[in-house]
């Protein structure tokens, strides 16, 4: 079995770092996907890629790949800078306010 190692990057959807902390090992699949004729939907015989398996560090992923005879390639992330600007839009309802805020 071939299993990959990675941490999630965050959706398009969010500004912050949520769900981003975890460890995941993924299953690779092993047989390919197949198109059904009379449907067109996208299907494979191959149960272990709806596996996903969360911890809460790589040692802990590279361990249980280990301990189970896993084959796993770990992809480290790339860390960016987070983007915290001073007076941002949460300091329009800071309460230390010198002056009136409107529109």
């Amino acid at each position: 079995m071939r299993a990959r190692i990675y941490q999630p990057t965050k959706t398009a959807m969010q500004s912050g770092t949520a769900k981003t902390k975890n460890w995941v090992l993924e299953f690779v699949n092993e047989t390919g996907r197949d198109v059904d004729p009379l449907m067109g939907w996208t299907s494979s015989a191959d149960t272990q890629t709806q596996v996903k398996l969360f911890f809460d560090s790589k040692e802990a992923a590279l361990d249980y790949a280990k301990d189970k005879g896993i084959d796993a390639v770990v992809t480290d992330p790339k860390k960016r800078k987070p983007v915290i600007r001073p007076g941002g839009y949460g300091e329009n309802f800071a309460t230390n306010r010198r002056g009136v805020w409107t529109h």
